[in-house]
């Protein structure tokens, strides 16, 4: 029965690694094609022109390859049968979990703070705010997958007696 229990968590942590993966990569696509302007000129704005925008980067990327070296692990775990490393699991999930929470909200604070200053000058953002709220949605829900995965893998760890 615990054998079962093992075997169904481990599928369940890889379901949710790879929809952790696509939300990232989906949030990557959507962060770094956001600019404002034409590439005729240097009047384009970009995404990078924004530090908090540069952090919600680095936690996507961040964030993307801790999941793609989790889901390599699970698949070698659920394929050789083993245990993997339950104390990786469950630090790494709680560590990333806590970076892309902080690059989510960097996310969304500055896009309200935008979308506030540009409102009350009367500049149009031409859906700059919008893209920035999607990439930081897809981030927040990232988060919440990876904190889903810290309390399952929680019950990977060993017990002691």
């Amino acid at each position: 029965m615990a054998q079962q229990a093992t075997a169904s968590s481990r599928i369940a942590s890889l379901i949710l690694r790879i929809f952790t993966f696509i939300l990232l990569l989906t949030s990557l696509i959507v962060l770094a094609t956001n600019s404002i302007g034409s590439s005729d000129d240097d009047s384009k704005v970009r995404f990078t022109d924004f530090y908090a925008y540069r952090y919600m980067l680095a936690t996507i990327v961040i964030g993307n390859a801790y999941s793609l070296l989790q889901l390599v692990l699970t698949i070698f775990n659920i394929v050789s049968g083993g245990d993997g490393v339950p104390f990786l699991d469950f630090f790494g999930d709680k560590f990333i979990s806590y970076v892309l929470a902080t690059g989510a909200a960097a996310g969304f604070g500055l896009t309200v703070d935008l979308k506030r200053l540009m409102d009350a000058s009367g500049v149009d953002l031409l859906n700059f705010d919008d893209k920035a709220f999607a990439s930081a949605s897809l981030l927040l829900l990232a988060f919440v997958t990876t904190a889903i995965l810290s309390i399952l893998s929680a019950y990977t760890i060993p017990k002691r007696v």
